[in-house]
């Protein structure tokens, strides 16, 4: 019966977490259309974060991002345009000083899609090879723990908001000096949707036997499409976090939804806005992921997306009104999805 239930189909099925965009967001999408009909648009997000292409809903370069963040907020980043001959991106590499481990990823990213850990110039030559796509080459943020946070501030206040906050626990087994690696994942139903991406990208690693009592992160960065768990820790947003994330956030131009991923050290001194890095920044698009806290109901999660929405609408209503800044048009819209669609298929594995 457990081999049963442990079946890639029935555990997406038995746990909302693993549906599909569609199938989640589905049941509620007419209520995205009353949204559309308030605001007299079907594109009006691009206005809640002004300096940010589309308001960062999709097809937002992330470098472009960082450039408005301060530099001493985020690791240091290049950008490699697809095609870049290998030898030059690797003397780039060395003359910045970068040291391995890094972190790449596409400039243009989805849901922790061709996001790779480059252990040494081997791998950052290969993946470079591979991409299709202009990508980023990251200073890898060596803090253990990793949350997201939701913010929001409206045009026409002074101060912003902290919604909701996500706490990542990387994908990762503890061995016991007998068992490979490939037989402590299948124990996790998590883990078992992930043993195809392994397979192609770590094969290796799965017939290894994890020293007894060790934890051996596979995954290192908090993506829930790349078998992270994530954990509702919203209580955690006291005024000393709330004032840090808001001057932070203030001081990125035409900021006023979305999320900060966040590498850091310890708690105490991520409230004190010191040892942490903002991996990225997301706009309009963002989802509450703490809604994905495997404790929190379905319900729960369209709760939380249409409570953002709302949020979403307001400011980018009050940014359209104040500033007179003109919505997406309709036929830009659409050409932004077809544009997605076609992206989407150049970073997908296999691609």
């Amino acid at each position: 019966m457990k081999k049963i239930l442990n079946h890639p189909f029935l555990i997406k099925l038995l746990h909302w977490e693993y549906w599909s965009f569609n199938m989640l967001y589905g049941p509620i999408y007419l209520y995205w259309f009353v949204l559309c009909a308030r605001a007299r648009s079907f594109f009006f997000f691009n206005t809640a974060n002004p300096s940010i292409k589309n308001g960062g809903f999709l097809m937002e370069s992330k470098k472009e991002i960082y450039d408005l963040i301060p530099e001493r907020y985020y690791p240091q980043t290049m950008l490699f345009t697809a095609g870049t001959p290998v030898e030059q991106m690797i003397e780039q590499i060395r003359a910045a000083g970068f040291a391995f481990p890094l972190i790449a990823k596409p400039d243009i990213g989805m849901r922790g899609l061709a996001v790779a850990r480059l252990a040494d110039e081997k791998e950052a030559l290969l993946y470079a090879q591979e991409s299709q796509v202009d990508f980023l080459v990251q200073e890898y943020v060596p803090y253990e723990n990793e949350i997201g946070i939701f913010y929001y501030r409206y045009p026409d206040k002074s101060s912003g908001h902290i919604s909701g906050i996500v706490k990542k626990e990387f994908l990762a087994v503890t061995g016991d000096g007998k068992t490979p690696t490939r037989e402590l994942l299948l124990r996790d139903p998590r883990y078992i949707l992930q043993l195809p991406m392994l397979e192609q990208t770590m094969q290796h690693l799965l017939a290894e036997v994890v020293p007894a009592g060790e934890k051996k992160v596979l995954v290192p960065y908090g993506n829930h499409a790349r078998g992270a768990l994530f954990l509702d820790d919203s209580d955690r947003a006291d005024g000393k976090l709330v004032s840090m994330i808001d001057e932070i956030c203030k001081q990125v131009p035409g900021f006023y939804f979305g999320r900060l991923d966040i590498r850091y050290r310890s708690w105490e001194e991520l409230k004190e806005g010191k040892h942490f890095s903002i991996i990225e920044l997301n706009g309009a698009g963002s989802e509450p992921t703490h809604m994905y806290d495997p404790r929190h109901s379905v319900f729960f999660a369209w709760k939380e997306i249409i409570r953002h929405w709302h949020i979403l609408l307001e400011i980018s209503m009050q940014n359209h009104r104040r500033y007179h800044l003109p919505y997406l048009s309709t036929a830009s819209g659409l050409q932004m999805f077809r544009e997605n669609a076609a992206y989407v298929k150049k970073i997908q594995p296999g691609s």
